[in-house]
């Protein structure tokens, strides 16, 4: 069973961006949470398990691609706030990490192991994509609608939707470890 414990040790760095406390123990337990419900049943699991069956993720973890995530939107974040003379538009740092570390919460559901061992979709995941189980999975834990925003919205699912600003940061750090695999695999990157 993953615990609280597992989740803050293996997300110490990004969950301390969390000021709110009430927010940073919420998001813990969101992740503790998938986990039971998507058959997780130990960091070992969670470090193995590939951020997307979409194309080959060379070894990069879901548990590495949610840090960098969540690093990146806040770089992206704290840039703006940081070079623009008059920052037209509030961002929240807390929506912003507690966002980023749940943006693939559903994706603890859309993603298990079939009898021979090999990942492959569940179930949850043939019937609804990760957007959707997770935004799902966050109202039923009280998180408020702007951070279901953020988990609803990241991937295509929310475009052309209205997006609190931290969606849109969320989501090109998520496309920026994503796209470049896909590119690699296609034979566009230049490297």
């Amino acid at each position: 069973m993953v615990t609280r414990e597992d989740i803050e040790k293996l997300f110490v760095r990004q969950l301390s961006q969390i000021g709110n406390p009430d927010l940073r123990q919420r998001t813990v337990g969101a992740w503790v949470e998938a986990c039971r419900l998507g058959n997780k049943d130990s960091v070992d699991e969670l470090q193995a398990m590939p951020f997307t069956l979409l194309t080959d993720c060379h070894g990069i973890s879901f548990v590495e691609h949610t840090q960098a995530v969540t690093d990146g939107a806040l770089a992206l974040g704290r840039a703006q706030q940081q070079c623009y003379r008059t920052l037209p538009y509030a961002i929240d740092f807390d929506r912003l990490a507690a966002g980023a570390l749940l943006h693939d919460l559903g994706k603890l559901l859309e993603i298990g192991r079939d009898a021979g061992g090999k990942w492959v979709k569940t179930r949850n995941g043939k019937c609804m994509r990760h957007p959707i189980s997770g935004a799902v999975l966050a109202g039923k834990l009280g998180f408020d609608e702007e951070l279901i925003n953020v988990i609803a919205c990241h991937a295509k699912e929310g475009e052309g939707r209205p997006q609190v600003v931290e969606t849109v940061l969320i989501k090109q750090a998520d496309f920026a470890t994503f796209d470049p695999l896909v590119m690699q695999e296609k034979g566009t990157l230049i490297v």
